[in-house]
């Protein structure tokens, strides 16, 4: 017997807030990556819930999901921060004699910034708001509240929906990205890599339910996620770095310059991946 959609949606649902649950003793220990790990569960859980969501009742869900985009907004100040600290420590190491002031100014104040965010991360572990989203998610490992009609629905044809929906909500943004203004481009890519992202875990979410089908299409979403990803972290670094340009030494001047550069760059070799990358977006379903 072809398995029912409810059934399906839920098995996804129970390795996703198992990630969850598993991060939380080593972001409290500060281990490596655990920030990173457990902001990933979360987007992943709030992916499933929105794209999913007409198998959920509407306002558990909704209840739910803005839960977990509370606690994900709080992971990631953490992650941004984590990011650009090891970021600045790579593009700095290129360069010989790097004045210390231009070592605080980048990786000094990005691992301060980490440091307040997990110390807010903790707090908020601490909480009551987080404890009450634990218990909603313990229950719904096993019971979540579904429709009930939906959830009788087979499998395959509700999974195979929320593909088809999710690839032409991510279609749309593709195809608007050529005649984008260039002010407007950066935040269109960055909506495309966000859409591409939601893709790749509804895709996820229905490997074992669609198969090969679900996982390639995932595949080939993560791969245009990564390029959009890789160009992100460039540009926002760049802007960072000529930030603290604006208030440093002269004598620091040209070493900014070289970083900046070096940043932009990289912006442009990811970019120039993308075409390539979302060339699977227009192709026939």
């Amino acid at each position: 017997m072809a398995p029912k959609a409810g059934k399906a949606v839920v098995a996804a649902l129970r390795d996703d807030i198992d990630r969850l649950l598993a991060a939380e003793p080593d972001v409290r220990a500060d281990a490596y990556d655990s920030v990173h790990q457990m902001r990933v569960a979360t987007r992943r859980l709030r992916s499933v819930l929105r794209s999913y969501r007409k198998l959920f009742d509407a306002d558990a869900a909704a209840t739910t999901e803005a839960e977990l985009k509370w606690l994900a907004d709080l992971l990631g100040v953490a992650r941004d921060a984590e990011v650009r600290a090891e970021r600045f420590t790579d593009l700095l190491a290129a360069h010989e004699q790097v004045p210390d002031e231009v070592t605080q100014a980048l990786v000094g104040a990005s691992r301060d910034a980490y440091t307040s965010a997990h110390a807010e991360v903790l707090t908020a572990l601490d909480g009551k708001r987080y404890r009450r989203l634990t218990k909603t998610l313990t229950a719904w490992r096993t019971d979540p509240p579904l429709d009930r009609d939906l959830a009788r629905t087979p499998a395959t044809d509700a999974f195979d929906d929320v593909l088809r929906r999710d690839r032409k909500r991510l279609r749309k943004l593709v195809f608007a990205e050529p005649t984008a203004a260039p002010a407007d481009r950066v935040e269109l890519l960055h909506d495309i890599r966000k859409g591409a992202k939601r893709l790749r875990y509804s895709c996820e979410a229905a490997g074992e339910v669609l198969g090969t089908d679900a996982t390639d299409l995932g595949t080939r979403a993560k791969r245009l996620q990564t390029v959009l990803g890789d160009h992100r972290d460039a540009v926002e670094s760049r802007e960072a770095i000529l930030a603290a340009a604006a208030t440093a030494p002269s004598s620091t001047a040209t070493l900014y310059e070289l970083l900046a550069d070096t940043e932009e760059v990289a912006a442009g070799q990811a970019i120039a991946r993308y075409p390539a990358a979302a060339a699977f977006v227009s192709a026939a379903d």
